[in-house]
């Protein structure tokens, strides 16, 4: 029986030291949608990405916020989780085709902001993903300063 109730408090103990080694992080950015159709599919998107327990975007503001364990996760699986939703954010822009798809209601003015078609215009260096480097034309770049060598957007 004493070993029994030795297991258990060793058992409790070592789960309960797994949540205080968790990082919890939390991020606040931009996510394009109106209505509360948007809210819904751009929170459930958030959440199905493994390691977030936080997703609240707010249609007023446009702003998400979202919490997630760092050790599981990171904040780009998020904004590419959102975009394959159908949602523009900061870093990573919905494909047209997904866009598209979503509701006449859902269907937000796509602002300069997001024009994003590809990895250009941010920093991966702490992504998951690795991305293989190609030199480019830049012809399916959307921004206004397009150069045919370097990044698209550097001056």
């Amino acid at each position: 029986m004493k070993i029994k109730a030795i297991c258990i408090v060793f058992v409790m103990a070592f789960t309960s030291l797994g949540s205080v080694f968790a990082q919890k992080n939390a991020e606040k950015f931009k996510v394009s949608g109106n209505c509360g159709m948007c809210e819904t599919r751009i929170e459930k998107a958030a959440l199905a990405v493994d390691g977030v327990s936080v997703a609240d975007w707010n249609k007023e503001s446009k702003m998400i916020d979202v919490t997630f364990d760092s050790s599981k996760t990171d904040i780009h699986k998020v904004y590419m989780a959102i975009a394959k939703a159908g949602h523009d954010t900061q870093m990573h822009k919905a494909k047209d085709e997904v866009y598209n798809m979503l509701p006449g209601c859902c269907q937000y003015e796509r602002d300069a902001l997001t024009q994003v078609t590809g990895h250009e215009g941010h920093d991966h260096s702490t992504c998951g993903h690795k991305l293989e480097k190609k030199e480019s034309d830049h012809s399916e770049c959307t921004r206004t300063n397009k150069k045919k060598s370097g990044s698209c957007g550097q001056k």
